[in-house]
């Protein structure tokens, strides 16, 4: 009796252990996230300037994570890749899906003259549908879900963003 409490006292020990390591590991993540580089993009409008305080994916990892499992996307917030893809090779056609990701984005492709040359609106979240350039880009600029109607954002709008060309 006694090595059975012994026993259950263990594997509730362990299992308390592994959860707050789980826990912890979140926890990191999320913080990880609100460290992230962050730079000020701002799309050119017919009707003025739009900003955005955006993180920056630049490495393979974070471009492939992007904003996966996010639904805090700050009303200003997004993340830009740059350059796109981060292997480089100049530019090439991108091609985002939004599998893990829980929250509606529209995603805009930029030319390498700064110029938007699609935007794919409302991309539906946990999609395995691909969302594409149709042409080469360098770099995708990810805004919540309906944002870029909202702001009257459209292809052949300018995008700049600081740091840019360094």
């Amino acid at each position: 009796m006694i090595f059975r409490r012994k026993v259950r006292a263990a594997f509730a020990a362990a299992a308390l252990l592994v959860s707050g390591v789980c826990v912890g590991n979140a926890v990191a993540v999320g913080v990880a996230a609100q460290g992230a580089a962050k730079v000020l993009a701002t799309v050119q409008t017919k009707s003025g300037p739009r900003q955005f305080n955006v993180e920056v994916a630049r490495t393979t990892a974070e471009q492939e994570r992007g904003l996966m499992f996010r639904t805090n996307i700050p009303a200003d917030g997004g993340m830009i890749f740059i350059p796109y893809p981060a292997a480089g090779g100049g530019p090439r056609e991108a091609s985002f899906w939004m599998k893990n990701t829980p929250t509606p984005l529209d995603i805009l492709f930029i030319r390498p003259d700064g110029t938007i040359a699609a935007i794919a609106a409302n991309a539906i979240p946990y999609s395995e549908t691909p969302a594409k350039s149709g042409e080469p880009v360098n770099a995708v600029l990810e805004i919540n879900g309906g944002k870029a109607a909202e702001l009257g954002i459209a292809p052949g709008d300018k995008v700049r963003w600081t740091g840019q060309g360094e």
